[in-house]
């Protein structure tokens, strides 16, 4: 195997497949990079047996071939080397040399042929997205996904085709995050899948344009596909709870709060809380929106954001972690508030799809 390529398309082409690979892992040759060189064509691929990512590059490939390299070992040495091309080679005991300006380094490899095999699966549903809209979608719900370990089923993202919806889901239990959005175009067949939420993150990290993925689902796998990048990841098994049960099918208030201003008035207020278990207090009333917090240790504070509302006072307790996450991903400038009391569950509504139901908090002054 022999081929020449830009030094800064290899490094980006490591850059976006290193993730999976571990620290330390029980099968040698899941620490390596797996290339592969055909015709104008140089792929890189790393696994850990949940996900595997492969990406491509353009190459001038002199003699065509595979093998597999250090993949922690290669990308150090790629960045820190500081000419534009790379000459990389290996011979039949799988022994590379890479060679840039005059740089020159061997490094031991394992055979192709000890990597694992890429799972076949057939998909029943297809669904395609830009690779933004997709990105947006996991940004705005993925930080509600649960890690609680007892309950493996919410540490991930479920992927609901139903009743010609589209919605993707995560909650913790004492949070809820939809994005209803219709894809560019679907096919095949109506059903629920968790997809997991490394896998998720990865998507977020490797995708961000208005080129199109297309999201292939089969029954225990599923693949996101663009031109330059393929993540396939292991499905969570096991049925999701029914997330329409959690959202009030009616609100007696909805107050429009401009986001920006309530995040950080939410961050300014709770500059005195001393603790995880600390809540902040929403007062709506007479155009006023007041937010108070009280700590024993530190002491208080209290911010007001300017608002419409002029119907009867409303106090309602949160955590405040909870209620500023949506709001840092908001797309918009304005989010709706929907409530109908103090105890209730309250929707904070995004538009754009996106709707976040979050439980109050009890405190000693309700």
């Amino acid at each position: 195997m022999k081929f020449k390529a830009s030094r800064e398309k290899v490094l980006k082409a490591l850059q976006k497949v290193i993730s999976t690979v571990g620290a330390r892992s029980t099968l040698p040759v899941l620490s390596n990079v797996l290339l592969e060189a055909e015709a104008t064509q140089l792929s890189f691929t790393t696994t850990d047996l949940e996900i595997r990512i492969t990406t491509q590059i353009e190459a001038e490939i002199e003699v065509p071939g595979s093998t597999t390299i250090p993949a922690k070992k290669f990308l150090a040495l790629v960045s820190k080397f500081t000419d534009d091309d790379l000459y990389f080679s290996s011979n039949e005991r799988h022994h590379a040399e890479l060679v840039c300006g005059s740089s020159k380094f061997k490094l031991l490899g394992l055979p192709a042929e000890d990597f694992p095999l890429a799972t076949e699966f057939t998909p029943v549903r297809r669904l395609t997205y830009k690779e933004g809209d997709l990105r947006r979608i996991f940004s705005q719900i993925t930080y509600a996904v649960s890690l609680d370990d007892s309950r493996k089923v919410l540490h991930g993202v479920l992927c609901s085709c139903k009743d010609n919806l589209v919605a993707f889901v995560a909650t913790d239990g004492k949070r809820l995050a939809v994005v209803e959005k219709l894809p560019e175009e679907f096919k095949g067949t109506e059903g629920e899948v968790i997809i997991p939420l490394r896998a998720a993150n990865e998507i977020k990290r490797l995708v961000d344009g208005d080129e199109i993925i297309t999201l292939e689902i089969g029954d225990k796998q599923a693949a996101f596909i663009t031109d330059t990048v393929v993540l396939t990841s292991k499905l969570i098994e096991g049925s999701y709870p029914n997330y329409r049960q959690v959202i009030p099918n009616r609100f007696n208030c909805q107050v429009n709060v401009p986001a920006a201003t309530f995040l950080a008035k939410i961050e300014l207020v709770s500059q005195v809380l001393s603790d995880n278990n600390s809540f902040i207090v929403l007062t709506f009333a007479d155009n006023q929106l007041k937010l108070q917090a009280t700590s024993a240790e530190i002491g208080e504070g209290l911010a007001i954001v300017d608002i419409e509302y002029t119907g009867e006072p409303i106090e309602v307790s949160f955590n405040p972690a909870f209620l500023a996450e949506p709001l840092r991903v908001a797309t918009v400038d304005s989010v709706t508030v929907n409530l109908n009391d103090g105890f209730s569950p309250v929707a904070i509504d995004g538009s754009e799809g996106f709707l976040y139901v979050i439980m109050p908090m009890r405190n000693n002054r309700q």
